[in-house]
């Protein structure tokens, strides 16, 4: 115990050692405020830029609520960045600065903090942003690397304040819904293997997300009266490494139908897809990933031609397609049971016209000829 008191203490003291001159320049920087909107939807930003640094302001809002997350009103006390599963997706360039202000409002009952996985140092920011009911509090660091990375609660309760790697804490939150993603572009933008210029006309965020909702010996799922009072059935059903639902933005069907995102033929679409928990493997029916960066790095070259792609636990990746063909493709986890039983399935419909060259139907079904 001793030992881990003098750590935290001395991650007090590099906090407050920053040389001055490093914080005037910085804070000489161009500012600009990003507005945040709710996944699947991304904030607007330039693919590309040709000046300097900049310090990008956020804003989180943590929200604890009861959600349904299937047809069949289900309900879990979910604990949210920004009141949505996943968390909204923030867009910056590398060696930019994020400077992150985290809210707990007082209606909340629970301590919170964040965990970038695109920082460096106090394990990711958690030991810097641990906020009760009623407080905030404000980090800033340099986003050194391109890719795309997870954030997550790193709930306190353990080790210097985060119960990673052990305690229940951080994987009661993080499968509570407390996951979101940040995308840091290169300044000269995204390239293909051979260093040219790739270029999306709409992008997506799917969070993927596991719930653990304990199932009574009726079949019918449990509800509580607050999270707290979940929190021994949850653990006891997360103990099983078994999900009663895996589901793309906080509910099964939330991106089918009416809610299916959007393309025409000839755009070229880059979705960014989150798991902060399971393994997992996106595939697009009817279509193909052009690029693919599965384990987010946008330093390494993108396989290419990808039928289905892997993600791991922890980590965010990021795909490419140029549409081809109008109609209503899946995207789905391709754990079949998963997307087909448990709900990981997005509808992407797309506009446009049909080329013969590509698909033709050469004969409808009909009786088997002789």
């Amino acid at each position: 115990m001793r030992r881990i008191t003098i750590i935290s203490c001395a991650w007090a003291v590099l906090a407050a050692a920053s040389p001055p001159q490093f914080a005037a320049e910085v804070d000489e920087l161009p500012r600009v405020v990003q507005e945040m909107v709710a996944p699947p939807f991304v904030p607007e930003h330039e693919q590309l830029v040709t000046g300097g640094s900049k310090v990008v302001q956020v804003r989180l809002v943590i929200e604890e609520k009861k959600i349904e997350i299937d047809d069949e009103e289900t309900e879990v006390w979910a604990m949210t960045f920004g009141g949505t599963i996943p968390g909204p997706l923030i867009v910056v360039h590398q060696d930019d600065y994020v400077e992150v202000t985290l809210v707990n409002p007082s209606a909340n009952n629970m301590i919170h903090n964040i965990d970038f996985h695109a920082a460096t140092g106090a394990l990711g920011g958690a030991e810097f942003t641990k906020v009760g009911p009623g407080e905030e509090a404000t980090i800033r660091f340099k986003a050194t690397r391109p890719g795309v990375f997870v954030y997550i609660c790193c709930a306190p309760g353990g080790v210097q304040g985060c119960s990673a790697p052990g305690g229940v804490m951080t994987p009661w939150h993080v499968i509570s819904g407390m996951n979101g993603a940040i995308m840091v572009l290169p300044r000269d933008g995204l390239k293909d293997q051979n260093r040219n210029p790739v270029r999306y006309d709409r992008a997506y965020f799917i969070g993927e997300q596991d719930f653990y909702v304990y199932r009574e010996p009726s079949g019918e799922y449990r509800t509580y009266e607050t999270a707290v009072h979940a929190l021994n059935d949850i653990v006891n059903t997360m103990l099983g490494q078994n999900p009663s639902h895996v589901v793309f933005n906080g509910a099964a069907d939330a991106l089918v139908g009416r809610n299916a995102l959007k393309a025409k033929v000839g755009e070229t679409v880059l979705i960014i897809h989150a798991q902060a928990n399971r393994d997992t493997r996106p595939r697009l029916i009817g279509g193909h990933a052009d690029f693919v960066w599965p384990y987010g790095s946008f330093n390494n070259p993108p396989s290419t031609d990808v039928e289905t792609w892997f993600l791991p636990g922890g980590s965010a990746g990021a795909m490419v397609y140029t549409f081809k063909q109008p109609g209503l493709y899946a995207y789905v986890n391709h754990n079949l049971i998963e997307s087909s039983l448990k709900g990981a399935v997005a509808q992407i419909k797309v506009e446009g016209d049909w080329d013969d060259d590509l698909m033709q139907q050469v004969k409808p079904p009909g009786p088997i000829s002789k």
